[in-house]
């Protein structure tokens, strides 16, 4: 009698791991879809030389803090729609949909003029000349790609929430093979086009950006024409209770994510003061890093999918198992990753450049970065998991703490103080990670054994 209920409950786990699965690779392979946008700007300016490498680096660094903060605060659509679907609300997840594409509407001005007053501050930061000139180049043009980013962020959002995720990746690798080749014609002058430089990597990116918007926007279109619900038949307008309720989940949100890439965007002005080949090492170090962030960052959205389906439907048992098999899923990739990192440093720095200064630097660089790659895990797909509770602020103070009031000091001081260079900056940033990932760790056991023990 006790081994049934026992083989019922690892035929549950086996059954939501495999839903988790198909929805987690979907979205994975989603979010490097958007990660190698960056890295084939970086590749592709790579034979202009290290200057341009750079120029790329704090050229993205600046337009991903505001940019980044208007997707922040569409993240709240995870939770909404997923637990909209989980109650089998069609239509209410179509009105979610809408306040999202007005909320992105109406950031879009605001950000973009912040995004233009600070093209024109790199050097009053110390950032070299050779540096400093192209890279605000590149972030004038790039500011033109907001208004088609934002509007993506919404649309994905709404289709990760309906299970809809396979298109995203369609969108995505259609998205780089256009950016790549927009790359190749306008950076260099092929095809008739002039040579751009970074800009012209820049106007590849706005167009390729375009196309993922008016792509996603199509496919949510199509997928709820054949269910029977057109999108844009009783499309509801602004309805500024739903704002509200998406600003106020969306905010901390947007303000973890400001506060997480605001630190390694601080780490890559610092490293701008150092040299252009510590820049040029720590862009090549931290687009690795990123990679395989990109990994538990979708087995995160996942995760918050999963947990707002299950929440929607008012199943709490699966709603916890769901958050636990992404932990275990993201945990597992970044261990992987990490041993990649120690056995292969130099092969991979290779992909980029044969600078023998850069070599130099690198292998190191990347032995830290494998250090915290399980943390790095941990933190992300927590992060995920407690947006599908609804549960947005533990994050935000999380990275905070972390980041700004520990790592980012001791890297800084280990940097410029003790001298210990790009090194010292990126140990700072692991006890950074090492104390987030514990603290949400801990908060999704308590926030998920809570909401377990509450009334139906």
């Amino acid at each position: 009698m006790s081994q049934a209920p026992a083989t019922e409950q690892g035929q549950h786990w086996k059954r939501e791991l495999a839903a988790l699965v198909n929805l987690a690779i979907p979205v994975v392979l989603s979010e490097l879809g958007w990660m190698a946008q960056g890295v084939v700007d970086t590749i592709m300016v790579g034979r202009l030389g290290p200057a341009a490498i750079g120029a790329v680096a704090v050229g993205n660094a600046v337009f991903y803090t505001p940019s980044l903060f208007g997707i922040g605060l569409l993240l709240s659509l995870d939770t909404m729609v997923a637990q909209a679907y989980g109650r089998k609300d069609y239509d209410d997840c179509h009105r979610w949909l809408a306040q999202g594409i007005y909320l992105a509407a109406a950031i879009t001005p605001v950000l973009m003029i912040l995004v233009a007053c600070a093209s024109f501050g790199y050097g009053h930061f110390g950032i070299t000349a050779e540096v400093a000139t192209p890279a605000s180049a590149y972030l004038r043009m790039l500011n033109w790609s907001l208004l088609p980013l934002l509007i993506y962020g919404a649309t994905r959002r709404y289709l990760q929430g309906v299970g809809q995720v396979r298109v995203i990746t369609i969108t995505y690798v259609l998205a780089n093979l256009l950016n790549w080749g927009g790359n190749w014609a306008l950076i260099y002058g092929h095809l008739g086009f002039p040579a751009m430089g970074v800009r012209g990597s820049a106007l590849s990116t706005v167009i390729a950006r375009i196309g993922m918007a008016v792509s996603l926007t199509i496919f949510a279109w199509r997928y709820e024409r054949k269910r029977g619900h057109p999108l844009f038949k009783h499309w509801a307008g602004p309805q500024w209770t739903r704002i509200r309720q998406l600003i106020r989940l969306g905010l901390p949100a947007a303000g973890q994510i400001i506060l997480e890439v605001g630190a390694w965007n601080a780490a890559t002005l610092s490293a701008g003061w150092l040299s252009p080949v510590a820049l040029a090492t720590h862009q090549i170090a931290i687009n690795y890093a990123s990679i395989t962030y990109m990994v538990p960052l979708g087995i995160s959205a996942a995760a918050a999918v999963a947990v707002g389906h299950a929440v929607g439907a008012g199943d709490k048992a699966r709603a916890r198992r769901a958050g636990w098999l992404s932990l275990a899923l993201g945990s597992s990739f970044m261990v992987l990753a990490g041993i990649v990192f120690l056995v292969a440093p130099r092969p991979l720095i290779e992909l980029f450049t044969h600078d023998p200064r850069v070599l130099a630097v690198g292998p190191s660089l990347l032995w830290i970065a494998a250090a915290f790659q399980i943390f790095d895990g941990v933190q992300t797909v927590c992060t995920g998991a407690l947006r599908g509770l609804g549960e947005t602020r533990a994050p935000m103070i999380a990275n905070f703490v972390g980041y700004w009031i520990l790592g980012l000091p001791l890297g800084l001081i280990l940097c410029f103080v003790l001298k210990w260079g790009i090194y010292g900056m990126w140990i700072g940033l692991t006890l950074a990670l090492i104390v987030i990932s514990s603290s949400l760790l801990h908060r999704w056991y308590k926030a998920s054994e809570k909401y377990n023990a509450e009334p139906a």
